[in-house]
């Protein structure tokens, strides 16, 4: 029989666990992206240099390499290509083409949402600055103004005044490969925000998660998570409401079999809310974590339904773990000279290896967006408690350490603190 061939979009260290669950059902993984020095290129068994946003280069390579099934694994620029491959080739689908775009576009699915009776914050889309500018006397400040097409809270403002509209535009331009923007209404959260990922198989949901999300307020961008925990701190009741206006959603856009990840909040105002629904994996292991904490494995379900495969049965989700992730960041621009953490508490929460992405004297970047991440930290605790104290308490016992001029070497620091 024929080794079967995936094709993944994308390079980051995100991609390492659909690759490993690709070559343990035996298959051929194929890498895709612009960038050949990324990570994920050096575990896959093909690499190709394409630009994942080409979708006629994408469908090309697709062909000639005689691909089963493609997927965009936690990299949301590549979801749109891989849905019109899929479509183009008749390979498995997520779902048809214009609904992909629908989920993936923030505007149109605001008015996606709006025309279906969800709940959903005002909103208004603009394709150029001037645009945007002439009708500064509607907005209901405070408003956030981000890209309709870009995720790791990239390019994402919240504006609280008139005098910072300009600049927040400015920036969300920058990082829109649409050049379109939209502007929407602040919800303000009533506790922590979600999210987390989900998986529908033909169509009708099996896995829902929610978690609990947290940010670094002293961050440079205080809309970037920098942390996660599960099982969420909403409601059964508002679990379920979710749960069903995911699948109402999924169901009017005929969506099929795939991963979403979704934000989710309960507003001040009492109302739940979707926030963002893509038909991919969320950046920042949010599928294995789900595992850890369940034992239900979504990544390989969605690496096996892309290739056409037989999805197996998959439990109910219990939460058998707490668990917290911990996105690293540095907490300003400069070199990364270590992480000092408290050792009796990391002998006590590990749950596996200190993971960090950067070099001692590498240069590192303030915390933006997602793509500034410098390593992941995955821990587990005995209760939700445990975890909300942990968090309160967190840059007292992790400390990223970064130094403003080049570096040589790094002297570690004295116990009850391990540098790594």
């Amino acid at each position: 029989m024929r080794q079967k061939k995936i094709m993944l979009l994308g390079g980051i260290h995100y991609l390492l666990p659909a690759i490993e669950a690709a070559h343990k059902q035996g298959y051929y993984v194929i890498t895709a992206d612009y960038l050949p020095h990324n990570v994920a290129h050096k575990y896959s068994d093909e690499y190709i240099n394409v630009s994942i946003i080409d979708k006629e280069a994408v469908l090309q390579a697709a062909r000639d390499k005689h691909i089963d099934g493609i997927l965009s694994f936690a990299v949301d620029p590549g979801v749109t290509t891989a849905a019109y491959v899929q479509e183009q080739m008749g390979l498995p689908s997520m779902g048809p083409y214009e609904s992909v775009r629908i989920l993936q576009n923030k505007a149109q699915f605001r008015n996606f949402l709006r025309d279906n009776g969800f709940n959903v914050p005002w909103s208004e889309s603009y394709s150029d600055i001037k645009q945007a500018m002439l009708h500064t006397h509607q907005l209901p400040f405070p408003v956030i103004v981000k890209p309709t097409d870009s995720a790791g809270s990239k390019g994402v403002t919240k504006v609280e005044n008139l005098n910072d509209y300009l600049p927040a535009l400015q920036c969300a331009f920058e990082q829109s490969f649409s050049h379109q923007v939209i502007v929407e209404q602040f919800i303000d959260a009533y506790g922590c925000s979600s999210d987390s990922d989900c998986l529908s198989v033909d169509g009708k949901l099996k896995v829902v998660t929610f978690s609990s999300q947290y940010f670094d307020l002293s961050a440079a961008n205080p809309f970037t998570p920098a942390a996660f925990s599960w099982p969420s701190t909403f409601s059964i009741q508002q679990q379920q409401y979710l749960s069903a206006e995911l699948q109402r959603l999924i169901s009017l856009l005929g969506m099929k079999t795939t991963l979403y990840n979704v934000e989710s909040r309960i507003g001040k105002d009492g109302k739940p809310y979707l926030m963002e629904v893509s038909p991919r994996a969320g950046g920042n292991r949010l599928a294995e974590m789900i595992r850890y904490a369940t034992g239900v494995d979504i990544i390989t379900a969605a690496i096996r339904a892309a290739v056409g495969d037989r999805i197996e049965d998959l439990d109910k989700i219990e939460y058998k773990k707490n668990i917290a992730y911990i996105v690293l960041h540095a907490p300003k621009q400069g070199y990364f000279s270590g992480i000092d953490i408290n050792e009796d508490f990391y002998n006590k929460h590990q749950l596996e290896p200190l993971d960090i992405w950067v070099q001692k004297g590498e240069k590192v970047d303030a915390f933006t967006g997602s793509n500034n991440t410098i390593g992941t930290l995955p821990l587990q605790f005995n209760s939700n408690s445990e975890i909300i104290h942990f968090l309160n308490d967190m840059n007292n016992l992790i400390k990223i350490n970064v130094d403003v001029n080049p570096i040589i070497d790094v002297s570690t620091i004295a116990p009850p603190y391990v540098s790594y």
